[in-house]
Protein backbone atom coordinates (compact mmCIF):
# COMPACT_ATOMS: atom_id res chain seq x y z
CA UNK A 1 0.00 0.00 0.00
CA UNK A 2 1.26 3.99 -0.38
CA UNK A 3 1.23 5.82 2.36
CA UNK A 4 -2.07 7.61 1.74
CA UNK A 5 -3.54 4.30 1.54
CA UNK A 6 -2.03 3.26 4.64
CA UNK A 7 -3.68 6.15 6.16
CA UNK A 8 -7.37 5.71 5.31
CA UNK A 9 -6.93 2.29 6.55
CA UNK A 10 -5.05 2.53 9.32
CA UNK A 11 -7.95 5.49 9.92
CA UNK A 12 -11.27 3.20 8.87
CA UNK A 13 -9.90 0.36 11.20
CA UNK A 14 -9.46 2.39 14.40
CA UNK A 15 -13.24 3.67 13.40
CA UNK A 16 -14.21 0.08 13.26
CA UNK A 17 -12.89 -0.34 16.58
CA UNK A 18 -14.12 2.09 18.11
CA UNK A 19 -17.79 1.21 16.84
CA UNK A 20 -17.92 -2.54 17.74
CA UNK A 21 -16.16 -1.45 21.21
CA UNK A 22 -19.05 0.47 22.09
CA UNK A 23 -22.26 -1.55 20.42
CA UNK A 24 -21.01 -4.98 21.32
CA UNK A 25 -22.50 -3.91 24.85
CA UNK A 26 -25.52 -3.95 24.18
CA UNK A 27 -25.38 -6.52 20.91
CA UNK A 28 -23.60 -9.11 22.94
CA UNK A 29 -23.59 -12.93 21.92
CA UNK A 30 -26.48 -12.41 19.82
CA UNK A 31 -27.22 -12.23 16.45
CA UNK A 32 -27.86 -8.78 14.65
CA UNK A 33 -28.79 -8.99 10.82
CA UNK A 34 -30.68 -5.39 9.66
CA UNK A 35 -30.07 -1.79 11.75
CA UNK A 36 -33.83 -0.17 11.96
CA UNK A 37 -33.97 2.97 13.33
CA UNK A 38 -30.20 2.98 14.65
CA UNK A 39 -30.73 -0.10 16.07
CA UNK A 40 -29.87 -3.66 14.89
CA UNK A 41 -32.72 -6.13 14.89
CA UNK A 42 -31.60 -9.23 16.75
CA UNK A 43 -32.25 -12.54 14.91
CA UNK A 44 -32.90 -16.28 16.42
CA UNK A 45 -29.71 -18.34 16.70
CA UNK A 46 -30.69 -20.73 12.89
CA UNK A 47 -31.21 -17.31 10.81
CA UNK A 48 -28.53 -17.24 8.27
CA UNK A 49 -26.56 -14.12 8.76
CA UNK A 50 -26.09 -15.78 12.69
CA UNK A 51 -21.83 -16.00 11.75
CA UNK A 52 -21.38 -12.50 10.63
CA UNK A 53 -20.92 -10.83 13.94
CA UNK A 54 -18.82 -13.04 15.65
CA UNK A 55 -17.07 -13.62 12.52
CA UNK A 56 -16.65 -9.66 12.28
CA UNK A 57 -15.34 -9.53 16.20
CA UNK A 58 -12.60 -12.63 15.33
CA UNK A 59 -11.24 -10.55 12.68
CA UNK A 60 -10.76 -7.48 15.06
CA UNK A 61 -9.54 -9.82 17.59
CA UNK A 62 -7.10 -11.36 14.79
CA UNK A 63 -5.31 -8.02 14.80
CA UNK A 64 -3.30 -6.93 17.31
CA UNK A 65 -3.88 -3.74 16.85
CA UNK A 66 -7.64 -4.43 17.89
CA UNK A 67 -7.53 -7.33 20.22
CA UNK A 68 -10.19 -7.17 22.79
CA UNK A 69 -10.72 -10.52 25.20
CA UNK A 70 -14.34 -9.51 25.50
CA UNK A 71 -14.88 -9.70 21.57
CA UNK A 72 -13.28 -13.34 22.02
CA UNK A 73 -15.87 -14.12 24.91
CA UNK A 74 -18.58 -12.83 22.98
CA UNK A 75 -17.32 -14.88 19.83
CA UNK A 76 -17.30 -17.96 21.39
CA UNK A 77 -20.64 -17.83 23.31
CA UNK A 78 -22.27 -16.88 20.04
CA UNK A 79 -20.49 -20.52 18.36
CA UNK A 80 -21.79 -22.43 21.24
CA UNK A 81 -25.63 -21.12 20.67
CA UNK A 82 -25.45 -22.26 17.27
CA UNK A 83 -25.04 -25.86 18.96
CA UNK A 84 -28.67 -26.16 19.58
CA UNK A 85 -29.28 -25.40 15.91
CA UNK A 86 -27.15 -28.21 14.13
CA UNK A 87 -28.10 -30.83 16.70
CA UNK A 88 -31.79 -29.72 15.96
CA UNK A 89 -31.55 -29.98 12.59
CA UNK A 90 -35.00 -28.99 11.23
CA UNK A 91 -33.78 -25.67 10.62
CA UNK A 92 -30.56 -25.55 8.85
CA UNK A 93 -30.41 -24.97 5.22
CA UNK A 94 -27.77 -24.87 2.46
CA UNK A 95 -26.34 -21.43 4.50
CA UNK A 96 -24.28 -23.92 6.84
CA UNK A 97 -21.10 -22.41 5.35
CA UNK A 98 -21.45 -18.75 6.34
CA UNK A 99 -22.98 -19.22 10.06
CA UNK A 100 -19.79 -22.26 11.00
CA UNK A 101 -17.42 -21.01 7.97
CA UNK A 102 -17.18 -17.72 10.34
CA UNK A 103 -17.43 -19.47 13.89
CA UNK A 104 -16.25 -22.49 14.27
CA UNK A 105 -13.52 -22.68 11.07
CA UNK A 106 -12.78 -19.50 12.23
CA UNK A 107 -12.08 -20.52 16.08
CA UNK A 108 -10.02 -23.58 15.08
CA UNK A 109 -8.37 -21.63 12.38
CA UNK A 110 -6.45 -18.88 15.41
CA UNK A 111 -6.59 -21.47 18.41
CA UNK A 112 -6.33 -24.83 16.85
CA UNK A 113 -9.53 -25.55 18.89
CA UNK A 114 -10.56 -29.09 18.57
CA UNK A 115 -14.36 -28.91 19.42
CA UNK A 116 -14.69 -25.79 17.00
CA UNK A 117 -13.20 -28.27 14.40
CA UNK A 118 -15.65 -31.02 15.06
CA UNK A 119 -18.65 -28.67 14.94
CA UNK A 120 -17.11 -27.38 11.73
CA UNK A 121 -16.88 -30.68 10.30
CA UNK A 122 -20.53 -32.07 11.89
CA UNK A 123 -22.43 -29.03 10.11
CA UNK A 124 -20.31 -29.80 6.56
CA UNK A 125 -21.56 -33.04 6.62
CA UNK A 126 -25.03 -31.71 7.10
CA UNK A 127 -24.19 -29.50 4.25
CA UNK A 128 -23.10 -32.54 2.20
CA UNK A 129 -26.58 -34.26 2.51
CA UNK A 130 -28.47 -31.49 1.03
CA UNK A 131 -26.68 -32.78 -2.50
CA UNK A 132 -28.88 -33.42 -5.21
CA UNK A 133 -26.90 -36.07 -7.30
CA UNK A 134 -29.73 -35.53 -9.98
CA UNK A 135 -28.68 -32.23 -11.20
CA UNK A 136 -25.43 -31.79 -9.44
CA UNK A 137 -26.88 -29.07 -6.77
CA UNK A 138 -26.78 -27.83 -3.05
CA UNK A 139 -30.51 -27.43 -2.35
CA UNK A 140 -31.32 -24.05 -1.15
CA UNK A 141 -34.00 -23.62 1.17
CA UNK A 142 -36.90 -25.72 3.17
CA UNK A 143 -40.30 -25.53 2.36
CA UNK A 144 -41.43 -22.32 3.90
CA UNK A 145 -45.11 -23.01 4.63
CA UNK A 146 -47.02 -26.80 4.05
CA UNK A 147 -47.66 -27.31 1.01
CA UNK A 148 -44.44 -25.68 -0.71
CA UNK A 149 -42.31 -27.65 -2.94
CA UNK A 150 -38.62 -25.91 -3.55
CA UNK A 151 -36.89 -29.16 -3.42
CA UNK A 152 -35.55 -28.38 -6.87
CA UNK A 153 -34.16 -24.96 -5.97
CA UNK A 154 -30.82 -23.61 -5.72
CA UNK A 155 -28.85 -20.17 -5.84
CA UNK A 156 -26.20 -18.52 -5.96
CA UNK A 157 -25.47 -17.63 -2.17
CA UNK A 158 -24.89 -21.21 -1.97
CA UNK A 159 -21.02 -20.20 -3.23
CA UNK A 160 -20.24 -18.78 -0.03
CA UNK A 161 -21.24 -21.60 1.60
CA UNK A 162 -18.64 -24.00 -0.53
CA UNK A 163 -15.39 -23.01 1.64
CA UNK A 164 -17.21 -24.87 4.49
CA UNK A 165 -16.73 -28.70 2.11
CA UNK A 166 -13.05 -27.28 0.60
CA UNK A 167 -12.03 -26.97 4.22
CA UNK A 168 -13.61 -29.98 5.45
CA UNK A 169 -11.47 -31.87 2.87
CA UNK A 170 -8.32 -30.13 3.53
CA UNK A 171 -8.53 -30.39 7.37
CA UNK A 172 -9.66 -34.40 7.48
CA UNK A 173 -8.04 -35.64 3.81
CA UNK A 174 -11.27 -36.71 2.63
CA UNK A 175 -11.62 -35.60 -0.60
CA UNK A 176 -15.57 -35.97 -1.14
CA UNK A 177 -16.69 -32.48 0.47
CA UNK A 178 -14.51 -31.17 -2.45
CA UNK A 179 -15.92 -33.13 -5.10
CA UNK A 180 -19.55 -32.03 -4.06
CA UNK A 181 -18.51 -28.64 -3.98
CA UNK A 182 -16.97 -28.58 -6.91
CA UNK A 183 -19.70 -30.44 -8.68
CA UNK A 184 -22.06 -27.69 -7.68
CA UNK A 185 -19.88 -24.78 -8.66
CA UNK A 186 -19.84 -26.54 -12.17
CA UNK A 187 -23.79 -26.73 -11.79
CA UNK A 188 -23.30 -22.62 -11.58
CA UNK A 189 -21.13 -22.04 -13.83
CA UNK A 190 -23.78 -24.04 -16.29
CA UNK A 191 -27.12 -22.25 -15.35
CA UNK A 192 -26.17 -19.40 -13.10
CA UNK A 193 -23.33 -17.30 -15.11
CA UNK A 194 -24.56 -15.69 -17.66
CA UNK A 195 -22.41 -14.74 -21.13
CA UNK A 196 -22.02 -11.62 -20.17
CA UNK A 197 -20.62 -12.01 -16.78
CA UNK A 198 -24.35 -10.95 -14.85
CA UNK A 199 -25.92 -13.83 -12.67
CA UNK A 200 -28.63 -15.49 -12.30
CA UNK A 201 -30.26 -15.27 -8.35
CA UNK A 202 -32.43 -18.95 -8.42
CA UNK A 203 -32.29 -21.79 -10.92
CA UNK A 204 -34.98 -24.10 -10.57
CA UNK A 205 -34.24 -28.34 -11.45
CA UNK A 206 -36.52 -30.84 -11.42
CA UNK A 207 -35.54 -32.63 -8.18
CA UNK A 208 -36.04 -35.87 -9.65
CA UNK A 209 -34.45 -36.07 -12.74
CA UNK A 210 -32.23 -32.94 -12.65
CA UNK A 211 -33.52 -31.40 -15.92
CA UNK A 212 -32.85 -27.58 -15.69
CA UNK A 213 -36.37 -25.98 -15.49
CA UNK A 214 -36.59 -21.95 -15.08
CA UNK A 215 -34.71 -19.06 -13.18
CA UNK A 216 -36.37 -17.35 -11.03
CA UNK A 217 -35.42 -13.45 -9.88
CA UNK A 218 -35.56 -13.75 -6.58
CA UNK A 219 -33.98 -10.71 -4.49
CA UNK A 220 -33.35 -9.49 -7.84
CA UNK A 221 -35.86 -7.22 -10.12
CA UNK A 222 -36.61 -9.88 -12.24
CA UNK A 223 -35.62 -12.74 -13.56
CA UNK A 224 -33.20 -11.43 -16.61
CA UNK A 225 -31.97 -8.51 -14.51
CA UNK A 226 -28.72 -8.58 -12.73
CA UNK A 227 -28.80 -8.60 -9.21
CA UNK A 228 -25.79 -6.91 -7.74
CA UNK A 229 -25.22 -9.00 -4.55
CA UNK A 230 -25.86 -12.33 -6.20
CA UNK A 231 -22.54 -11.05 -8.73
CA UNK A 232 -20.58 -10.54 -5.13
CA UNK A 233 -21.89 -14.34 -3.76
CA UNK A 234 -20.29 -15.28 -7.38
CA UNK A 235 -17.12 -12.97 -7.30
CA UNK A 236 -15.86 -13.88 -3.89
CA UNK A 237 -17.42 -17.77 -4.18
CA UNK A 238 -15.43 -18.58 -7.16
CA UNK A 239 -12.26 -16.77 -6.66
CA UNK A 240 -12.46 -19.05 -3.20
CA UNK A 241 -13.17 -22.39 -5.41
CA UNK A 242 -9.96 -21.19 -7.65
CA UNK A 243 -8.30 -20.53 -3.51
CA UNK A 244 -9.05 -24.81 -3.03
CA UNK A 245 -8.86 -26.21 -6.04
CA UNK A 246 -6.57 -24.51 -8.55
CA UNK A 247 -8.96 -24.79 -11.17
CA UNK A 248 -8.76 -22.32 -13.84
CA UNK A 249 -12.02 -22.10 -14.86
CA UNK A 250 -13.10 -20.84 -11.57
CA UNK A 251 -10.72 -18.16 -11.79
CA UNK A 252 -12.01 -17.17 -15.19
CA UNK A 253 -15.89 -17.54 -14.01
CA UNK A 254 -14.64 -14.69 -11.23
CA UNK A 255 -12.94 -12.51 -13.49
CA UNK A 256 -16.22 -12.61 -15.92
CA UNK A 257 -18.37 -11.36 -13.10
CA UNK A 258 -16.27 -9.01 -11.71
CA UNK A 259 -15.10 -7.61 -15.28
CA UNK A 260 -19.12 -7.08 -15.58
CA UNK A 261 -19.64 -5.40 -11.92
CA UNK A 262 -16.99 -2.99 -12.29
CA UNK A 263 -18.28 -1.88 -15.56
CA UNK A 264 -21.68 -0.96 -14.23
CA UNK A 265 -20.29 0.39 -10.84
CA UNK A 266 -21.85 4.02 -10.43
CA UNK A 267 -19.69 7.13 -10.30
CA UNK A 268 -19.03 6.56 -6.14
CA UNK A 269 -17.86 2.61 -6.95
CA UNK A 270 -20.68 1.48 -4.28
CA UNK A 271 -23.84 -0.49 -6.85
CA UNK A 272 -27.27 0.08 -6.87
CA UNK A 273 -29.17 -2.68 -5.53
CA UNK A 274 -29.54 -4.59 -9.52
CA UNK A 275 -27.49 -3.46 -12.04
CA UNK A 276 -30.62 -3.24 -14.97
CA UNK A 277 -33.55 -1.63 -13.47
CA UNK A 278 -35.98 -0.16 -15.94
CA UNK A 279 -37.16 3.49 -15.60
CA UNK A 280 -38.95 4.04 -12.14
CA UNK A 281 -37.80 1.66 -9.90
CA UNK A 282 -35.79 3.01 -6.82
CA UNK A 283 -31.99 2.56 -7.55
CA UNK A 284 -31.25 2.38 -3.53
CA UNK A 285 -27.47 1.03 -3.21
CA UNK A 286 -26.52 -2.26 -1.68
CA UNK A 287 -23.28 -1.28 -0.58
CA UNK A 288 -23.49 -5.17 1.10
CA UNK A 289 -23.15 -5.72 -2.56
CA UNK A 290 -19.89 -3.54 -2.94
CA UNK A 291 -18.42 -4.75 0.38
CA UNK A 292 -18.77 -8.54 -0.69
CA UNK A 293 -17.47 -7.55 -3.96
CA UNK A 294 -14.51 -5.69 -3.09
CA UNK A 295 -13.64 -8.65 -0.99
CA UNK A 296 -13.59 -11.19 -3.97
CA UNK A 297 -11.78 -8.38 -6.22
CA UNK A 298 -8.85 -8.70 -3.76
CA UNK A 299 -9.39 -12.43 -4.14
CA UNK A 300 -8.97 -12.59 -7.73
CA UNK A 301 -6.20 -10.17 -7.25
CA UNK A 302 -3.72 -12.34 -5.30
CA UNK A 303 -4.63 -15.44 -7.63
CA UNK A 304 -3.28 -13.75 -10.83
CA UNK A 305 0.15 -11.98 -11.70
CA UNK A 306 0.81 -8.52 -10.08
CA UNK A 307 0.43 -6.86 -13.69
CA UNK A 308 -2.79 -8.26 -13.93
CA UNK A 309 -3.30 -8.08 -10.21
CA UNK A 310 -3.47 -3.98 -9.83
CA UNK A 311 -7.08 -3.76 -11.81
CA UNK A 312 -9.06 -5.69 -9.28
CA UNK A 313 -6.31 -4.11 -6.70
CA UNK A 314 -8.05 -0.39 -7.55
CA UNK A 315 -11.34 -1.66 -7.80
CA UNK A 316 -11.39 -3.39 -4.51
CA UNK A 317 -10.04 0.16 -2.79
CA UNK A 318 -11.66 2.51 -4.66
CA UNK A 319 -15.03 0.53 -3.40
CA UNK A 320 -13.89 -0.05 0.30
CA UNK A 321 -12.53 3.59 0.05
CA UNK A 322 -15.97 5.03 -0.75
CA UNK A 323 -17.76 2.61 1.75
CA UNK A 324 -15.77 4.20 4.58
CA UNK A 325 -15.54 8.04 3.30
CA UNK A 326 -19.17 7.88 1.90
CA UNK A 327 -21.36 5.50 3.23
CA UNK A 328 -19.95 5.07 7.10
CA UNK A 329 -21.82 6.15 10.09
CA UNK A 330 -18.77 6.79 12.17
CA UNK A 331 -20.07 10.22 14.13
CA UNK A 332 -23.85 9.10 14.63
CA UNK A 333 -23.45 7.79 18.16
CA UNK A 334 -27.68 6.53 17.43
CA UNK A 335 -26.53 4.05 14.69
CA UNK A 336 -25.34 0.82 15.29
CA UNK A 337 -24.41 -0.28 11.82
CA UNK A 338 -21.19 0.30 10.31
CA UNK A 339 -22.03 1.24 6.35
CA UNK A 340 -25.08 2.70 5.87
CA UNK A 341 -27.48 2.06 2.38
CA UNK A 342 -27.64 -1.91 2.12
CA UNK A 343 -30.34 -3.48 0.49
CA UNK A 344 -31.81 -7.06 1.68
CA UNK A 345 -34.69 -7.43 -0.66
CA UNK A 346 -36.16 -5.39 -2.67
CA UNK A 347 -38.48 -7.14 -4.08
CA UNK A 348 -40.59 -7.80 -0.92
CA UNK A 349 -39.49 -4.70 0.81
CA UNK A 350 -37.29 -5.84 3.21
CA UNK A 351 -34.70 -4.15 4.93
CA UNK A 352 -34.11 -1.68 2.70
CA UNK A 353 -31.91 0.96 2.60
CA UNK A 354 -30.48 0.60 5.88
CA UNK A 355 -27.21 -1.29 7.41
CA UNK A 356 -27.23 -4.92 7.22
CA UNK A 357 -24.54 -7.12 9.21
CA UNK A 358 -23.06 -9.20 6.51
CA UNK A 359 -22.18 -5.50 4.53
CA UNK A 360 -20.20 -4.71 7.91
CA UNK A 361 -18.54 -8.08 8.11
CA UNK A 362 -17.15 -7.84 4.59
CA UNK A 363 -16.24 -3.89 4.81
CA UNK A 364 -14.20 -5.41 8.21
CA UNK A 365 -12.39 -8.28 5.81
CA UNK A 366 -12.15 -5.85 3.03
CA UNK A 367 -9.63 -3.66 5.33
CA UNK A 368 -8.04 -6.75 6.44
CA UNK A 369 -7.21 -7.82 3.46
CA UNK A 370 -5.98 -4.36 2.61
CA UNK A 371 -3.77 -4.12 6.00
CA UNK A 372 -1.81 -7.17 4.61
CA UNK A 373 -4.29 -10.38 6.32
CA UNK A 374 -5.36 -12.60 3.39
CA UNK A 375 -6.12 -15.31 5.03
CA UNK A 376 -9.56 -15.50 5.96
CA UNK A 377 -12.03 -17.83 7.98
CA UNK A 378 -13.53 -19.03 4.80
Amino acid sequence: MNMEQIKWVNEAWEKVHEKVTRTSIRIGARFPHASVDGAYVLEAPHWWTAGFWPGLLWLLYRDPESRDERFKDIAEACEKQLDDVLIGYDQLDHDMGFMWSLTSVARYKLFGEEQSRKRALLAASVLSGRFNVKGNYIRAWNPWGEGDRNEGWAIIDCMMNLPLLYWASETTGDPRFKHLAMEHADTVLAHFIRTDGSVNHIVIFDPQTGEFESVNGGQGYAPNSAWSRGASWAICGMALSYRYTGEIRYLEAAKRVSHFFMANLPEDSVPHWDFRLPPGVERYRDTSAGACAACGLLEIARSVSEEEAALYQKAADSILRSLYENYGAWDNQEEEGLILHGTSHYPERRNVDVPLIYGDYFFVEGLARLKGNSDTFW
